[in-house]
């Protein structure tokens, strides 16, 4: 692999964290390895964190932190050495945690001794487990309940005082000294030689411990997460590029949503995608469907059982306290203790926009030959989903779907700029509720298409044309509800008195993405986000800094979401027939690129929104989760948008308009499976050539 080159939705993370993730389980720690107490720090599984201290100690010293590496995103290899003795310049003795996380943690230490004589050396491992719910350390307000430890041979266990059901345990081979809250070893280590012990952390749930996804001293390319990268890759199509920049990037990106799938064994481990570490390690609704559309190019499977997942969580009742209602699609799952009271339940529904994002990606699967039978059955869903659109999304019968909380406890912005002052106007005036968003319009303008082409394909001519009917009078009624003449943009959202909320923001990209925009509008459009207040150099920023609520360092408001650029790119190259398309979209992807290659090769969640200007390499955003779902599959949106990738497996078509920037060189994509046809595609610039189609196929 090549070296890596409910409310306010800004977690309380510092700098210098490093994250291992692995499905639902993850670990945060300092650069030395260290969970430390009283920080946000620590492993976490199914939304508790089961161990909230975790520190080496070297002869009662920390040491020095050497090197950082991540060869997957399901471990890490922190390399440190024994801080030197008094009034000696350099340390002999090499200490090494390699760290591995799957429905547990593994950590192996091991000691080099570089010098020339035998050392002594003491290690203690000093470790605790709070239990606090995900949102508690996210929101800063873990209160250590206590744990009840016991101290058998070379096992500790700590079981919840609250919920005995819950617990951890730790072993460790080489004989360790074990005594409440500690395990240590004392050991010499000869000239030349090395020492090496294995904890291993295992979390119970109702009293039995949770099976790990990988066996005690077993290399880590043998255990459960790499083989199950492994498959992942050898399931996914491969997309390589001349650019060594890009190419480390999808190689990582290919990693990265290989780690955030979860795999339900309940239902013969169908696979969704979370959102992202450290925060949202579960099923988003937004996040997980325009993620798993990013990757379609790689897998349809994951699209599909991210829909499947879905659609059994999918509204049935009316509910406030949840804000569930029929037909509506889940905006967030979770597991932990403190669901009920943070989410009203486990499932919480306050989003205007997975609904019909549902429908686009299952319209969108069956174009890239996902099976037909599984479309199907999952119709039914689909179409609740645009009854949840027409009788609860349209709160006020104008025709757009609006979103207000149904209580104090949910979300006040429920699209996906969701932080309570994400949506503003140019003055910096917060918009009042209930609150239409542009992006969303564009969704329900697609998903009514989607749903029309579903219907032709299915044999269903006339809903077809009455769906299509919709979706054309919905473009008409947005042009005049949402177009700003005087301004040249779409107002970001109507807010609950009908008047435009004309803040400058990335939203209206979206509009272009979803096709709801008028050739003129776009044009206008793409003028604007062209200027400097739009493009930072290293992509969109979501709010423009000339207006009155703009902060490079905001969470919603100038920050740059690589995500949302891509889908910027993605939404020009569908209007690259209009002058400065193409051109804009190169420019923001090469921003994004070497923002990337300042990173290390992994997109994060959001960076700050300064100008390249002024601030070469981009500025890290402090809480931004990494690895992030969306902004991981980010690349793979640029990739199928540059090179005008849409393939049509029921009516045996692959269009292709090639557009690629000079600087990707010859992109490549190996063993695209589109339904049961291998493809593989060649292009650079303008230039393409695809092979391995029946003759029946046209391109």
């Amino acid at each position: 692999m090549p070296p890596d080159p409910f409310n306010a939705g800004e977690p309380a993370l510092t700098g210098g964290t490093t994250t291992v993730v692995e499905g639902g389980t993850f670990c945060l720690s300092t650069g030395t390895g260290d969970v430390e107490p009283g920080t946000p720090h620590g492993l976490f599984f199914r939304d508790a964190r089961v161990l909230s201290r975790w520190q080496l100690r070297v002869d009662g010293r920390v040491p020095h932190s050497l090197a950082v590496s991540h060869p997957e995103a399901f471990a890490a290899r922190f390399v440190l050495r024994r801080p030197p003795a008094a009034g000696v310049a350099d340390s002999t003795l090499l200490v090494v945690r390699e760290r591995l996380v799957g429905d547990g943690m593994r950590e192996t230490i091991t000691v080099d001794n570089l010098g020339r004589e035998a050392t002594a050396v003491r290690l203690e491992l000093h470790v605790d487990a709070d239990f606090a719910d995900l949102f508690a350390v996210k929101e800063g307000r873990a209160a250590h309940g206590g744990a009840d430890v016991t101290a058998a041979g070379p096992e500790l266990v700590l079981r919840d005082r609250e919920d005995a059901s819950r617990g951890v345990s730790f072993t460790a081979g080489a004989d360790p000294v074990v005594v409440p809250g500690t395990l240590s070893w004392h050991v010499v280590v000869p000239a030349g030689g090395r020492w090496s012990t294995e904890v291993v952390v295992r979390p119970t749930v109702d009293g039995r411990p949770v099976p790990s996804l990988f066996h005690r001293g077993e290399r880590i390319e043998a255990s459960g997460p790499a083989r199950k990268i492994r498959a992942w890759r050898a399931a996914s199509t491969s997309v390589t590029a001349t650019d060594p920049v890009l190419t480390g990037v999808l190689r990582r990106t290919e990693s990265d949503l290989g780690a955030l799938q979860i795999h339900d064994p309940a239902r013969d481990g169908r696979p969704f995608v979370a959102a992202g570490a450290p925060w949202f390690m579960t099923l988003f609704g937004r996040d997980s469907l325009l993620t798993a559309w990013m990757a379609l190019p790689l897998d349809v499977g994951l699209a599909l059982g991210t829909l499947q997942t879905l659609a059994e969580a999918q509204g049935r009742v009316v509910d406030p306290l949840t804000e569930e209602e029929p037909g509506r699609v889940l905006h967030e799952l979770r597991r932990g203790p403190d669901s009920a009271a943070v989410l009203g339940g486990d499932h919480y529904y306050g989003t205007a926009d997975a609904t019909p994002l549902f429908v686009m990606l299952l319209a969108e699967c069956r174009r890239w030959g996902a099976d037909p039978e599984v479309v199907r059955s999952l119709l039914p869903a689909a179409d609740a989903a645009l009854a949840w659109v027409d009788h609860y999304g349209d709160r006020d019968g104008d025709g757009f779907v609006e979103y207000r909380r149904a209580t104090d406890r949910g979300l006040v912005n429920q699209g996906w700029k969701d932080s309570p002052d994400g949506v503003n106007d140019a003055s910096g005036g917060l918009a009042v509720a209930p609150v239409a968003l542009c992006e969303v319009q564009g969704y329900v303008h697609a998903a009514l298409l989607g749903r029309a082409e579903l219907a032709e394909g299915f044999g269903d001519e006339v809903t077809a044309a009455r769906l299509r009917h919709r979706a054309d009078d919905l473009r008409r009624r947005f042009a005049e509800a949402f177009w700003l003449p005087d301004r040249g943009w779409y107002a970001v959202a109507l807010d609950g008195r009908k008047q435009p909320v004309d803040a400058l923001t990335s939203n209206i990209a979206h509009c272009l993405w979803s096709g709801i925009a008028t050739d003129e509008h776009a044009a206008a459009v793409i003028r604007r986000l062209a200027e400097p207040d739009m493009d930072t150099g290293y992509g969109l920023r979501t709010l423009a800094s000339s207006m009155g609520a703009y902060n490079p360092m905001s969470y919603h408001n100038g920050s740059v979401w690589p995500h949302d650029t891509a889908i910027a790119v993605a939404g020009l190259l569908r209007y690259a027939h209009l002058p400065g398309a193409v051109d804009l979209a190169h420019r923001l992807a090469d921003g994004l690129l070497d923002a990337a290659a300042a990173f290390g090769g992994r997109l994060p969640e959001l960076y700050c929104g300064f100008s390249r200007d002024d601030f070469s390499p981009p500025v890290p955003y402090p809480t931004s989760c990494s690895p992030q779902a969306w902004a991981s599959a980010a690349p793979l949106l640029l990739v199928r948008a540059f090179l005008g990738l849409e393939p049509d497996v029921p009516n045996r078509t692959v269009t292709t308009k090639p557009q690629l920037p000079p600087r990707w060189g010859e992109l490549t994509l190996a063993d695209l499976r589109l339904g049961d046809v291998t493809a593989h595609i060649t292009a650079a610039g303008e230039k393409v050539v695809v092979s391995g189609l029946p003759p029946d196929w046209t391109t």
